[in-house]
């Protein structure tokens, strides 16, 4: 096990590494645990929860990111007579760890929590850096709050309850991280896709601890997304717009979003076509989508609603080579022209 400290202006988050399921109940000793999670993780791991604590089970996927949920949450943490001194733990993936670090949060104006990641998408982006929230009406986490869990407990063997196509989403923001701040990450993700897809422990353990480093890192200088964390979106204005139109799973719409960043990187002269080409090679070689079928004009329609707008600019985070990654300010204008010179690239 790899232990990283995330130190947050709130509090510092321990993030445990290929530490196991079993044991969790190391970590919530002596705390008024009630456990929040879904179907899936009750199906493969009722057995192995420490006995006895009160379970909350919201329902699966992006359509249960809302504020219906968290309403639904709130009544079941008044009938489990929670107080201020119970700590919330979030079993699951991004979704789960997400809402459940909201509810905390707006809870009794706030109670501790703490996260088991169980997908690969979670360990290495959702439940690290302490951003919670739910959607709405369709714009993904449009209304949160940013709160550091105490733990993040990320075992690697749960990826083998996963999905494939589930576990494969996980490594776009991988091959993210490693193109925004580490060429030598990105350079691994490269060299070693066959023993990552194989869910090689010794592989995964590398790469998530090397991308939770980097999220770190850039958390700790900026936890409220001013400057700096801005650079942990690249590819996801485009990915928004594409999750949000299409449904496909949040890291297939990250992984074309990166191509497409790295297309307006090349057109705007900041990396070479070999490079925005290399980006496009190794998402492929994950399986991973490279495309989009969603209309343009839909497709610009839904980024005029990011949250990194600003009046009429919006905040594009794009490449100055692999391994460095710059904020552009840009105007809608300039994003209609961008999106209109893609044309054949989405679709």
């Amino acid at each position: 096990m790899k232990i990283l400290d995330v130190k947050a202006e709130s509090k510092t988050s321990k993030i445990l590494i290929g530490e196991r399921l079993s044991q969790l109940p190391r970590y919530i000793e002596g705390k008024k645990v009630i456990v929040l999670t879904d179907s899936n993780i009750l199906k493969h791991y009722r057995d192995q929860l420490p006995a006895g604590l009160p379970i909350i089970e919201m329902g699966l996927g992006e359509k249960n990111k809302t504020l219906a949920t968290l309403d639904y949450i709130m009544g079941r943490l008044v009938a489990c007579e929670a107080d201020r001194t119970s700590f919330l733990l979030a079993i699951g993936g991004g979704i789960v760890c997400d809402v459940g670090g909201f509810a905390a949060s707006v809870y009794m104006r706030g109670i501790s929590f703490g996260f088991v990641s169980t997908t690969l998408l979670s360990q290495v982006d959702a439940s690290v850096g302490g951003k919670n929230g739910v959607n709405f009406e369709g714009f993904k986490n449009m209304i949160g709050i940013f709160n550091q869990p105490d733990f993040v407990l990320c075992d690697n063997e749960m990826f083998r309850t996963l999905d494939a196509h589930q576990f494969r989403s996980g490594f776009a923001e991988i091959i993210k991280a490693g193109a925004i701040k580490n060429k030598a990450l990105f350079d691994y993700c490269a060299n070693h896709a066959r023993e990552a897809l194989a869910n090689d422990s010794e592989t995964i353990t590398h790469m998530v601890y090397e991308s939770v480093k980097i999220k770190a890192d850039v958390v700790e200088a900026d936890e409220r997304e001013k400057g700096e964390r801005r650079l942990l979106n690249f590819g996801h204005t485009f990915a928004h717009a594409i999750e949000k139109k299409s449904g496909i799973l949040h890291g297939d719409a990250v992984a074309i979003g990166m191509v497409l960043a790295a297309k307006v990187s090349q057109q705007l002269g900041l990396i070479s076509k070999s490079e925005a080409d290399r980006i496009k090679e190794v998402v492929a070689a994950y399986q991973l989508p490279v495309t989009s079928e969603i209309p343009v004009q839909d497709l610009f329609d839904s980024m005029k609603q990011d949250k990194k707008r600003e009046g009429g600019f919006i905040h594009l985070v794009l490449l100055e080579g692999i391994g460095k990654a710059v904020t552009r300010k840009v105007s809608y204008n300039e994003l209609q022209q961008i999106i209109d010179d893609l044309r054949s690239d989405i679709g």
